[in-house]
């Protein structure tokens, strides 16, 4: 009896904890954190000017709700409680020094525009919109320093966010599992350091997974991170020719990456996604907030290409993702924004051929 009534009262117990704490928790990071990256926007974009009064009322109206959402989608099973506290901050903090005494280089390269300060490469698998810094980061995403440094540069310039946006795609995975007769088998187009895939990998612990990047020092960082136990492969490959059969996939996903590629690239890699998606497949990407529904912050969004090297940012902008899913032949399902971010699922059509069982 005594078993029964603590089994019972322990959800709310949590559920009451998590009110409280986790907001706190995102709160404070965002604080603590936002004082850091106002100054070195500043420092990036000295003649910007702040955002408008305006903009930081929507942008914290929609912080709560991004907060609520993810608070939301543990309460319903979407993915486990375990996830609002995963942040490895201590590993963060112990990036710190060596980030900081990348600043002078990172800021005279800002400075100088120079883009393509990266490590010279004759691999013709690397596309020429690939070879720059993104971000001013040094290396741009050819070295394992850059990989080591990127999960925390990226919390950095959210405000420890970037994790908790990155979750908001994972209930349309969840929600189409409980559909199918066995575990998913999902790609993730430009994994990077598997951030997206760690995460999901607890929500669907049964679930193969497969991570696709470019670069072979993100993807040696991201299995640095995973357990030896979580059925995941990562391949070093270009999104726009994927090494996979038709059919192979049942949910295909991208995060953060969109909005870094040429508008014909987006239109490739979508196409290539749409290819190796099984009938009634989902395609979920998560990306940059844009125009078609974020008009309310456009300076916000407009500032960020200015501080930081982002090439294609502005195009993307205006390249609404919903509308480009649909051109590519798929039926959008749902269009969301969350903070600066958005998510678009959208499915494959039927056609009722059953799919190949080749892996490549």
């Amino acid at each position: 009896m005594v078993a029964s009534a603590a089994s019972s009262w322990l959800p709310s117990i949590s559920n009451t904890f998590d009110r409280v704490v986790y907001p706190a928790q995102q709160r404070s990071l965002a604080l603590s954190l936002g004082v850091g990256g106002r100054l070195l926007s500043q420092l990036l974009a000295p003649t910007q000017p702040p955002p408008s009064s305006h903009s930081v009322r929507v942008l914290r109206e929609r912080f709560d709700a991004l907060i609520a959402r993810d608070l939301e989608n543990v309460k319903r099973g979407a993915y486990p409680r375990e996830l609002l506290y995963q942040l490895p901050l201590a590993t963060y903090l112990a990036r710190v020094p060596e980030a900081l005494s990348d600043v002078p280089r990172f800021l005279w390269r800002s400075y100088q525009g120079n883009s393509g300060d990266v490590p010279l490469r004759d691999d013709e698998r690397y596309p020429d919109y690939y070879l720059r810094t993104f971000h001013w980061q040094t290396d741009g995403w050819l070295s394992s320093r850059s990989a080591r440094l990127y999960d925390a540069s990226v919390e950095f310039l959210f405000g420890g966010t970037a994790d908790v946006m990155r979750r908001m795609a994972i209930p349309p995975i969840t929600d189409h599992a409980a559909t199918q007769p066995r575990p998913l088998r999902v790609l993730d187009i430009g994994c990077g350091t598997g951030r997206f895939l760690r995460q999901l990998a607890r929500a669907l612990p049964g679930a193969r997974l497969y991570g696709l990047d470019l670069s072979k020092h993100y993807l040696a960082e991201a299995r640095r991170h995973f357990d030896p136990e979580v059925d995941v492969s990562f391949v070093v490959e270009n999104g726009e020719t994927l090494p996979f059969a038709p059919g192979f996939f049942d949910v295909v996903t991208s995060v953060f990456m969109f909005h870094e590629l040429p508008k014909p690239v987006r239109r490739r890699i979508t196409r290539e996604a749409v290819r190796v998606l099984a009938p009634g497949g989902r395609l979920v990407l998560c990306d940059s907030a844009q125009m078609s529904d974020s008009g309310d912050i456009e300076d916000i969004l407009l500032s960020f290409p200015r501080s930081y090297h982002e090439p294609f940012y502005r195009g993307y902008l205006t390249d609404d993702l919903a509308a480009m899913m649909r051109g590519c032949g798929l039926t959008v399902d749902s269009s969301e924004s969350h903070l600066v971010s958005k998510v678009v699922v959208a499915r494959k059509r039927s056609t009722g051929k059953t799919r190949s069982r080749s892996t490549h």
